[in-house]
C-alpha cells in the first residue's frame, strides 16, 4: 500500500507491518530485525498477533497517508485495540531553512500511535515506529544522539554504545532535546517526538558496528496509554548534524519554546551582569545521615564538617585582590542541617557557620566585590525526617506505593509531588527575603536533569507533562522577583524560563577519566539553544586527557574557577585540575570569560570536526567569531 505527497513516498508492507520511505532519491527502510510490539510485564506482543488488522489510505485537507487498525487480540472481541496513522503533511518546508549547506528539505512525515480500547492489557511499553536499516560500516553513516550536550556515532565506531542515561528518556540528561537523527552519505532525517513526556530513545551499536539502530519507546501515563503518541520525521539531502539542529531550532520557534537571552534580559536585567562571569561552587555544611548510602563508616569525621560564612567572605576578598572581576558564587549547604538534608524544610541559615547574620555579611561582601550570589535549593527530594514531612504529599505510584531510597546525604527520602513545589518555593524564599538575603540567582536542583514525576494520589493527581509545568512555575516565580533561575542541567521544556545551569556537559565528562567514549562529542544542544541559556563549563586539566578548557572555548560558555563537588567521584568531580595554582586557573578563566562576554547572545551557527576522531574542532558564531581547538594539544585560536 502506497501514499505519496510533497516528494515523499510511503510504502507499507502489509505482511511485515514495516514502512519504507522514499525521500527524493533516497530510500529509508525499517531494519529487517525490528518487530513493532506492545510490551507488558509478562510478554512482548508483536503487532502481528492481533487478529483483525486493516489498512486504508486516507486524504485530509492537509496531507495523505495510511491508517492501520489492530483489533481482536488472540481472537477476543473485547480486547486491547489501537490504530497507527502515518501521513505526509502537504506543505512547503521553507519553515526549516537549515545551516546554509543548500540541501533540499522534503515533506514532514507524521507517525501517530492511537489507543482505542485499553481493556485486557497492562501495557509497559510500546516500540513504534521502527528503527531504520542502517548497516553500512562507514564513518559517513552517522547517528545523532541527544544524550548530554550531544553525541555523534559513526557506524564503524569501535566502542559499543551503552544505554543512554535515564534509559534515554526524553527531557532528561539522557535526551536534553526530544529528537534523534541519522545521516548516510549526506542524506539524513530528524525524528522529533512532538509528545515527548512519556517516551524516550533506545540505541544499539555493537563494538565496531557495522550498524547503529535507534528508535522510540513509549510508556503509559498514570497506567494508561490514553493519548496519541506522535513523532515527526523531516528528511533532507546534502545535510549533516548541523542541518538537523537548525531544523529543530526552527521547530521549537514555531512551538513557542524558543526564548533568547536577549528576550529574557528584558524580564531580568541582571543577566547582563552574569554574562562573562566565572563560577565558584562551594559549600558551608556537610552532614551525612548514618542511614545514607554515602555515609563513611570507616572515617566518621568525613561525614560532618562546616566552613564558616566568614571563611567564604575572606575567599571573596582574596579573589578580588588577585584580579577576579566577574564571579558568581554558588553556595551549597548554607542551611541547617546541611547539604541535601531535610528538604523542603530547609529554612534556617547554618548556625555553626554564623547564622543569618553571617550569611547576610557574606552576601554583602560578595556584592561589595562586584560579584553575584546564588544558593542551592531542592524541591523534588522529600526527606522523611523533614519537619513537615507528610506521606500524603509524596509521589504515589499507580500501584499505591510510595518510592523510597536513601542515596543522598540526608538519608531516607521519597519524592515531593510537583503540585506542591511552587508553594514551598514561595514559603522558603520569603524566609530569605525577610532576613535580608539579596539573591542574584537560585539553583533548583535536578529539575532539568531528572524525569518529571507522576502522582496517582487523587487529591493531587499529576501527569509527567503537568509536573514539568509545575517546575516551570517555580522558575517563573523567581524570575518575577528578578532572581536568575538555574538547575542541574538543561532541558527543552525549560528554555522559556531557565537563565543558566550547573553545567550542560558531554556525557563522557560525567564518567571516570579514561572511560571509553561511545562516540564523538558534538554540541547539538548549543547548535539549537546557545543564545537562550548560559552554561558553565568544567576546566579540568587531567594528565593523559584533553584539557576541558578546549570544550569551554568551543561552546563559548562560562568557566568554573573553583568547583567543589558535593559528592566525590560522581557528577564529573573526579579531578582537582592536576593541582593547578589558583593564579593559573584565574588566567585560564579570563580567556574563556572574554569569549563568553563577546558571543553569549549569539547563535552557534556551525560546528565542524576537522579530523576523523574529533580531536580538532571548530565552532562559528553569528557575529563571525570562529573558535578552533586542537583537543589533543590544547592549542586554540579565536578569530
Amino acid at each position: 500500500m502506497k501514499a505519496e505527497a510533497s516528494g515523499i513516498i510511503l510504502h507499507l508492507n502489509e505482511e511485515t507491518l514495516h514502512l519504507d520511505i522514499k525521500a527524493g532519491a533516497v530510500d529509508w527502510k525499517w531494519a529487517d530485525g525490528f518487530c513493532p510490539a506492545v510490551i507488558t510485564e509478562k510478554e512482548t506482543i508483536p503487532f502481528s498477533r492481533w487478529q483483525e488488522i486493516g489498512h486504508e489510505k486516507f486524504v485530509s485537507g492537509v496531507g495523505k497517508g495510511i491508517r492501520s487498525s489492530y483489533r481482536m487480540l488472540d481472537g477476543e472481541e473485547e480486547s486491547y485495540s489501537f490504530e497507527t496513522s502515518v501521513w505526509v503533511e502537504e506543505m512547503e518546508e521553507d519553515w526549516c531553512a537549515g545551516s546554509g549547506k543548500g540541501g533540499k528539505l522534503y515533506g514532514r512525515v507524521h507517525f501517530e500511535w492511537i489507543p482505542i480500547c485499553e481493556e485486557g492489557l497492562a501495557v509497559k511499553e510500546v516500540r513504534w515506529p521502527g528503527c531504520m536499516e542502517f548497516e553500512e560500516p562507514s564513518s559517513q553513516w552517522q547517528t545523532v544522539v541527544n544524550e548530554g550536550q550531544g553525541l555523534l556515532i559513526p557506524n564503524n565506531w569501535k566502542i559499543q554504545a551503552g544505554t543512554p542515561a535515564f534509559n534515554g528518556r526524553f527531557l532528561t540528561a539522557g535526551s536534553y532535546m526530544p529528537w534523534y537523527g541519522q545521516i548516510k552519505n549526506g542524506a539524513g532525517y530528524i525524528a522529533i517526538a512532538s509528545t515527548p513526556w512519556n517516551g524516550g530513545v533506545w540505541l544499539e551499536h555493537p563494538a565496531g558496528g557495522p550498524y547503529t539502530h535507534i528508535g522510540t519507546w513509549w510508556e503509559p501515563s498514570l497506567g494508561k496509554m490514553d493519548y496519541r503518541r506522535c513523532m515527526e520525521y523531516v528528511f533532507a539531502d546534502n545535510c549533516d548534524y548541523n542541518e538537523l539542529c537548525k531544523i529543530y531550532r526552527n521547530y521549537v520557534k514555531d512551538k513557542g519554546l524558543f526564548v533568547t537571552l536577549a528576550e529574557k534580559m528584558i524580564r531580568v536585567p541582571a543577566i547582563k551582569k552574569l554574562v562573562g562571569c566565572s563560577i565558584m561552587h562551594c559549600g558551608i555544611k556537610t552532614n551525612v545521615n548514618p542511614e545514607s548510602d554515602f555515609y563513611d563508616k570507616t572515617d566518621p569525621e568525613k561525614n560532618n564538617h562546616v566552613t564558616s560564612f566568614t571563611v567564604r567572605e575572606m575567599q571573596m576578598g582574596n579573589l578580588r585582590k588577585m584580579g577576579v572581576k566577574k564571579l558568581f558564587l554558588h553556595l551549597d549547604g548554607w542551611a541547617d542541617p546541611g547539604y541535601d538534608n531535610k528538604h523542603p524544610d530547609y529554612r534556617n541559615a547554618c548556625k555553626e557557620a554564623g547564622g543569618w547574620e553571617g550569611m547576610k555579611d557574606l552576601v554583602n561582601t560578595v556584592h561589595r566585590c562586584g560579584f553575584l550570589f546564588g544558593i542551592h535549593d531542592q524541591y523534588r527530594d522529600y526527606y522523611l525526617d523533614a519537619d513537615t514531612f507528610d506521606e500524603e504529599y509524596a509521589v504515589r505510584l499507580t500501584d499505591g506505593t510510595i518510592p523510597k531510597h536513601k542515596r543522598w546525604a540526608g538519608g531516607p527520602q521519597t519524592y515531593l509531588c510537583g503540585t506542591q513545589a511552587p508553594y514551598y518555593v514561595k514559603r522558603n524564599f520569603q524566609d530569605l527575603f525577610r532576613h535580608g538575603i539579596k539573591l542574584d540567582g537560585a539553583y533548583l536542583d535536578v529539575f532539568t536533569c531528572n524525569e518529571g514525576d507522576e502522582c496517582d494520589n487523587p487529591r493531587h493527581r499529576m501527569t509527567r507533562r503537568e509536573c514539568y509545568e509545575y517546575r516551570k512555575q517555580c522558575f517563573d516565580w523567581l524570575l518575577a522577583r528578578g532572581i536568575m533561575t538555574s538547575s542541574e542541567e538543561v532541558s527543552d521544556w525549560s528554555m522559556q524560563s531557565l537563565i543558566f545551569c550547573h553545567y550542560a556537559p558531554y556525557s563522557f565528562m560525567l564518567k571516570s577519566p579514561g572511560t571509553s567514549r561511545e562516540g564523538i562529542p558534538v554540541p547539538l544542544f548549543n547548535l539549537v539553544y546557545h543564545d537562550c541559556v548560559l552554561e558553565p563549563w568544567m576546566m579540568d586539566k587531567t594528565e593523559g586527557m584533553e584539557d576541558f578548557m578546549g570544550y569551554a572555548l568551543l561552546n563559548a560558555g562560562m568557566p568554573y574557577l573553583l568547583r567543589d563537588g558535593a559528592y566525590e567521584n560522581m557528577d564529573g568531580s573526579f579531578t582537582d585540575s592536576s593541582g593547578m595554582w589558583i593564579e593559573e586557573m584565574i588566567s585560564r578563566c579570563k580567556v574563556v570569560q572574554e569569549l563568553h562576554e563577546k558571543v553569549a547572545f549569539c547563535e552557534m551557527m556551525r560546528h565542524e570536526l576537522l579530523d576523523e576522531d574529533g580531536m580538532k574542532q571548530r565552532t562559528v558564531f553569528s557575529d563571525g567569531t570562529c573558535v578552533t581547538v586542537d583537543l589533543g594539544t590544547g592549542e586554540y585560536e579565536i578569530k
